[in-house]
């Protein structure tokens, strides 16, 4: 399916007025960044990017697009549209990496009617991917090396969960439950059974004994349908001590897993692993960090960005092309949404291997830091396409570089200030 109609209908009416008025071959620079970052935390994740790429590669107007946009816009515009291609360069930070207020996380440059009508698509990938990988890391940092599973599939839209999946293992996940996601992206998927197996069968211990006939001992079973405890000396009685795994999907967790962590432990079951779910966050997960879990299984927090489902991230215009044919800077002035014009370049301070600050020129200034802006479509032909895997360890690389006040839970400030010079 094409990209180009996820858009706007007043991108095409600027495109249109631009054509009229023979102002939208001009060229024009375009940013992508946060004013602030939401509900006081510390940073922003970038994730989306690959996801724009293939966007971008799929933006054509079809000749059922057109007849629909008949109505919509003029002839003229119409004539614009069947030929659009992209044949400007893009320039972006890399998924994986942190980003903070100010941050030029993507900069398109091209002409103004080429570059315009792309707002839309790209500020609805990176706002939906950007917001989960935020919570996500922050999901894997208070996981504690603990495997994270993402099943937050029942809770978003068919196509934001294969999206959410593919943020969430870029941060730190180590699999999910959308085979979609698995299909499309190559993650590990996981997933045994939900309580509707339980009652299915007319006891406890016949569904127990139809999963693991079926797929083994190294299964997870669901214990907490009925009684617990119960469930779990039955679990051991039919698999042994061998048994996979059981999961807690409700009650008080951290009691309910040290308790089952004891009964496990008589009944000689010690290296099966204890999985708990069932409405888990950040929080929740900071807060069973002494309790005896193996692992998490997150699913509406993590699709919905744990509170916070949009990056706050918009698409301006921070330069164009005057009369006498030069770039020159230009930004919104309005109350409680300035800009900075010009066009960027971002660079991460370093000392002692802890990034110290964002450092944010309108001239290339290579001695300022680790340069943040990569080459990622030149000419209109996608340079910059790069394997998720390597985004998933640059992220960890990141973390590891900033300094202990990024982890806190706690609103507050950005971990590092951004610097404009």
């Amino acid at each position: 399916m094409g990209t180009a109609l996820l858009t706007d209908q007043y991108e095409l009416t600027m495109l249109q007025a631009a054509l009229a008025a023979g102002t939208a071959r001009r060229r024009a620079v375009f940013e992508v960044f946060a004013r602030r970052l939401p509900g006081g935390r510390r940073y922003g994740v970038v994730s989306g990017t690959g996801r724009v790429l293939d966007a971008l590669e799929s933006f054509r107007f079809a000749p059922d697009d057109l007849e629909f946009l008949s109505g919509i816009v003029d002839e003229p515009t119409l004539a614009f549209l069947a030929d659009y291609r992209f044949s400007g360069n893009v320039y972006g930070y890399r998924e994986g990496e942190a980003y903070f207020p100010g941050s030029p996380i993507m900069v398109v440059e091209g002409t103004f009617a080429e570059a315009v009508i792309l707002e839309t698509v790209v500020l609805s990938i990176l706002n939906h991917d950007c917001a989960i990988a935020s919570a996500a890391s922050r999901m894997s940092h208070a996981a504690g090396g603990r495997p994270l599973i993402e099943m937050g599939s029942r809770r978003t839209h068919e196509l934001a969960a294969v999206a959410a999946a593919r943020s969430a293992y870029l941060c730190g996940f180590s699999s999910t439950s959308n085979l979609m996601a698995g299909r499309t992206y190559g993650l590990p998927t996981a997933g045994t059974a939900a309580h509707a197996f339980i009652l299915l069968h007319d006891s406890e211990e016949d569904a127990f004994r139809a999963q693991l006939q079926s797929l083994g001992q190294d299964t997870t079973l669901l214990v907490d349908t009925y009684d617990v405890a119960k469930a779990v000396r039955t679990a051991v009685e039919l698999a042994g001590p061998d048994l996979g795994a059981v999961r807690i999907d409700s009650g008080d967790l951290a009691a309910a897993a040290l308790d089952v962590r004891k009964t496990l432990d008589a009944f000689g079951a010690s290296k099966t692993r204890i999985i708990v779910t069932g409405d888990l966050d950040e929080f929740a997960i900071a807060a069973l960090a002494a309790a005896p879990v193996d692992g998490y299984g997150v699913g509406t927090a993590l699709v919905t960005g744990s509170g916070h489902p949009t990056a706050n991230l918009v698409y301006k215009l921070v330069a164009r092309e005057d009369a006498s044919g030069r770039l020159q800077p230009v930004a919104k002035r309005s109350v409680g949404k300035p800009s900075k014009g010009g066009r960027k370049w971002a660079y991460r301070s370093v000392t002692k291997a802890t990034a110290t600050a964002e450092i944010v020129t309108c001239a290339p200034a290579e001695g300022e830091g680790r340069a943040l802006l990569a080459e990622l479509v030149r000419d209109g032909q996608v340079v910059g396409r790069e394997p998720l895997d390597a985004a998933r360890e640059r992220h960890q690389a990141t973390l590891a570089e900033l300094p202990p006040s990024a982890h806190s839970l706690s609103d507050g400030d950005p971990a590092i200030p951004t610097v404009f010079s």
